[in-house]
Formats: structure tokens, sequence, C-alpha cells
């Protein structure tokens, strides 16, 4: 759970810097956007303590393709709604901030070795804007988004990371936005729900390896075994938590901001990595 104190630390670990932190937070339910509740409070909070961007790359679990690296040029992302049976109120919201396209047409070229290619017919889904409303809610700062290549090993994602690792340096902010375990299977809803000892032990785990940098373990598939496939029925909402620790590098501190497992089964975890 979020306290006062993770967001103190990070306000005295943030120094003025021309390097951009890295961010990775769980979205959990798309009703955080419309609803005051814990997480909603703590990415408020943590866009006051962060640095203002020049623009914002944000890798979704809600953007999948299959055999290429897709890269948003669009010149205003459209605000997409990929939820249904929620409340009207929810479709009404928008999240107008420019894109920035000569920044994204840099990233295929970036990306070229990974087979990226421009595309100007998705926008901002639900992993992105539902976040970002609370991080930036005037949304003046030019986003975009970089799809998950679903074709490809766990270490890819790693390797992406690495790649967009550079972009901290031209004042980009990469923005991760899934959940360290993502089983909706195995939500119990009501009263009193407890964690599932898979959930709780995986993201025990997670949190355990990144603490270490062991990246690579994080992307073991065959090391996870079945508690990633427990965690994880399909990793979308995994990928990008290992986007954003592959653009993590020696010089960085790791804080947590949020450790609740939420409806038994989804991990809120949320981090940020940030220069000493």
């Amino acid at each position: 759970m979020i306290t006062p104190t993770n967001l103190t630390q990070l306000q005295d670990r943030l120094k003025p810097s021309d390097r951009m932190p890295l961010v990775f937070l769980g979205h959990g339910s798309p009703m955080n956007a419309i609803e005051d509740t814990e997480y909603s409070r703590t990415w408020t909070e943590l866009g006051r303590t962060l640095p203002r961007p020049q623009a914002i790359l944000v890798v979704s679990a809600h953007w999948m393709t299959r055999g290429t690296t897709l890269v948003d040029v669009s010149e205003m992302p459209k605000t997409i709604h990929d939820f249904y049976g929620f409340p009207d109120a929810l479709f009404a919201q928008q999240y107008p901030a420019h894109g920035a396209p000569d920044l994204a047409r840099d990233v295929v070229s970036l990306l070229a070795s990974h087979h990226a290619e421009e595309d100007d017919t998705w926008g901002l889904d639900h992993g992105a804007w539902t976040v970002l409303k609370f991080l930036y809610p005037d949304a003046d700062v030019p986003v975009f988004q970089v799809s998950i290549d679903m074709t490809r090993g766990l270490d890819y994602q790693l390797e992406i990371g690495r790649k967009l690792s550079e972009l901290r340096d031209r004042g980009v902010l990469i923005l991760g936005s899934g959940n360290v375990v993502h089983n909706l299977g195995a939500v119990q809803w009501g009263k009193n729900r407890k964690p599932h000892d898979f959930a709780q032990e995986f993201d025990t785990l997670f949190a355990d390896k990144l603490e270490d940098r062991d990246f690579a373990a994080l992307a073991d598939r065959n090391g996870l075994g079945t508690l990633l496939r427990m965690a994880h029925p399909t990793v979308d909402h995994y990928l990008p938590a290992l986007t954003v620790s592959g653009a993590a590098d020696d010089g960085d501190d790791l804080t947590f901001m949020t450790d609740t497992i939420d409806l038994a089964s989804i991990s809120m975890r949320s981090f940020v990595f940030h220069a000493r």
C-alpha cells in the first residue's frame, strides 16, 4: 500500500537532472480513472513529484501487435475506450494531448532492428490515459505509444527498453502501464478478499529480483515456470514492466510506490527508477 514515506523518499531522491526517470504503474481497473481511490490519489501525488518531461513515451499492456513494434506518429492521438460494460461516465473521458510525431519517427529509426513501423491509427488506450489524466491532468505534455510484440520472448522487451533508454537524456519520460500480476480468471469480488498465494508469491519475487537488478531472471520464462503462468495466463500486462526495467542502468535508484494486491489477483505494484 502507498504510504506518505514512499512519496517523501521519492521527492528527496529526485534531484534536478537532465536524465528523466522511468515509471511503471499498475493501472488495474479502468474505474480508477473516475473514482477516488488510493491508486488515483497516488498517481496525482506522483505527478506533482515527477519532473516535467518534453514528451512521454507509453508502453501499455493494451497495444499488442504480432511480428512488429508499432510507434504512434499521429499529431493528435485519439482517446481509445477499449473496454465494455462500464458506466457512460468512463466512456465520456477524453485525454486531448498532442502527439510527438517527429520524436516518434526517431523511435521508429531507433527500433529499426526490432521491426519498428509507423502507425497513425492507434492513439491512447486505457492503459495510457487512465493514469496520464492524474499524472499530467492538463494533457499539456506530448505523448505517444509504442506497442508490444506478442510473438517475442520476454527478454525482447528488455532489449526494447535498453534501446529506448537514450531517450531519457532527451527529456522523454518512459511510462510502462500494466500489472505485475494479472489473472482475471482468479479475481475475487466482495469484502474481506485476500490475495491468492500465487499472486503474493509472484509479486514478492518480482520486487526482490527488481531490487537485485536481476532483470534476466524476470525475463526467464522457464525459470519462472508455473508461477508465471498462474500470475499471467497471458503476459501482456507483464511486458511493460520489463520494458521499463530494461531502460534502467547502474546509475539509477529504485523506489516502490505501491505494493497492493487488488481483487485477490491483480498486483497494483508501481515503481520508479531515477538517477542518483
